[in-house]
């Protein structure tokens, strides 16, 4: 990895906090270990118009470079997360939920199909929206990362991403 980027971490939920959280303090540990900065990490309730909110800021925020959230892509009466974050995107990065859940059906089988796993682009702010599972972070993570290295190839998102932002 030869550049650093500053990642945002969200937990969507109801019910957790920081003493409960392991999805977001995974991600956290992960984002940390592959050398990137975490540029801010809160729990936000699984409400559409809370998350749209925090995450338009990050997206309007000129030193986050990607989003990571964790929780609410399920099929749930709370689960909101692609409502609230899909109308933001610019574009969408379609292989990332069909190789998540490619991988995801050699550990969960047809269960994975129940996943609404996604990820797309805002304001040149990279977003991976994960289900809430600390198994489920770590094959979105095991897929986000690379992708997050500057020497990974043929290619990676990380010059797009450093070419507004700072």
């Amino acid at each position: 990895m030869t550049k650093a980027l500053n990642i945002a971490i969200i937990t969507v939920s109801d019910t957790r906090d920081e003493s409960n959280d392991t999805s977001g303090l995974y991600l956290a540990k992960a984002v940390d270990a592959a050398g990137h900065t975490i540029a801010d990490k809160q729990i936000v309730k699984d409400d559409i118009y809370q998350l749209r909110a925090i995450v338009s800021k990050y997206i309007a925020d000129d030193t986050v470079h990607v989003i990571i959230s964790t929780g609410g892509t399920g099929f749930m009466s709370r689960d909101s997360t692609p409502e609230a974050i899909t109308p933001l995107f610019d574009k969408k990065v379609d292989g990332f939920g069909e190789l998540f859940r490619q991988i995801s059906y050699d550990e969960i089988g047809t269960s994975t199909i129940q996943s609404r796993v996604f990820a797309g682009l805002a304001n040149q702010t990279l977003i991976f929206c994960l289900p809430g599972s600390t198994s489920a972070c770590q094959t979105g993570w095991s897929i986000i990362q690379p992708q997050l290295d500057a020497n990974n190839k043929p290619c990676n998102f990380v010059t797009m991403l450093s070419a507004k932002k700072s």
